[in-house]
């Protein structure tokens, strides 16, 4: 199933992410691969970051053949939320040391295999634009147990 095109405002955002990132971790992030996870299938995370070592041996034409050490996904668009818990748990899975969801109200919350944690252990911090998200309660965004 194909996801419609990204909103502008998501595009911005992701934009935003991306270079935070980049900057903060270094520049092999890339935005919207897929990568394929063991209990998901194929996936497209909005941000994804791993290593120099890990882009090398494989064919980068086709999905990352693993789930890459970061993956960041922005639910500005509705059709962002659904399976949002599926898509964390089956990253982390997959191997993923790290995953930052942003939700609609600009929320961001990191998740590694224990959890919830209260910040990144990339030490990512996310300085968004609050014009970009919705007004209203900042509650949690995902029920995932891992």
């Amino acid at each position: 199933m194909m996801n419609s095109l990204p909103s502008a405002r998501r595009q911005i955002v992701l934009t935003d992410i991306f270079c935070h990132v980049t900057e903060q971790i270094g520049h092999l992030a890339v935005m919207s691969v897929p990568v394929a996870t063991p209990s998901f299938g194929i996936r497209v995370p909005d941000v994804v970051w791993m290593p120099c070592d890990k882009w090398e041996g494989f064919d980068r034409d086709y999905p990352v053949p693993f789930v890459p050490d970061l993956c960041v996904e922005v639910l500005l668009d509705s059709d962002r939320t659904q399976d949002i818990d599926r898509r964390v748990k089956s990253y982390l899975e997959g191997g993923a040391a790290e995953v930052i969801v942003v939700g609609q109200r600009g929320q961001v919350e990191f998740w590694g295999a224990m959890g919830r944690r209260q910040a990144s252990m990339f030490g990512i911090a996310l300085s968004l634009d609050r014009m970009y998200f919705e007004e209203g309660d900042v509650s949690s965004i995902l029920s995932v147990r891992c």
